[in-house]
């Protein structure tokens, strides 16, 4: 339970940390993609009726650090961003970049 708390911790300050600086400053979007990468990966991760990601979604989700979403698994930071965290993990199998994605 320790070890859960100081993760807990740790995705706080890193939420801070990114939602702090509005997304797009120095290229910066949220665990490595940019600002617009996350735009065109938008329609893709909606919670109702989401789209197949893009050509453009999938390459940009290719720069990300996927393991840095985890960090938001139960927080509802993504969703002001209009991502569905569930959608958003299953990205990266519909992109063919793995055959699946889960967060510890």
């Amino acid at each position: 339970m320790e070890a859960y708390t100081k993760l807990v911790i740790v995705a706080l300050v890193l939420g801070l940390a990114i939602f702090s600086v509005p997304m797009g400053t120095y290229g910066q979007g949220l665990c490595g993609m940019t600002k617009d990468g996350l735009k065109v990966c938008q329609p893709s991760v909606v919670a109702e009726n989401p789209a197949p990601p893009s050509t453009a979604c999938c390459s940009a989700l290719s720069k990300a650090d996927l393991p840095c979403f985890c960090a938001f698994k139960n927080s509802k930071a993504l969703s002001y961003y209009g991502i569905d965290f569930n959608q958003a993990m299953l990205l990266p199998a519909k992109c063919k970049m793995v055959d699946s994605f889960h967060c510890s």
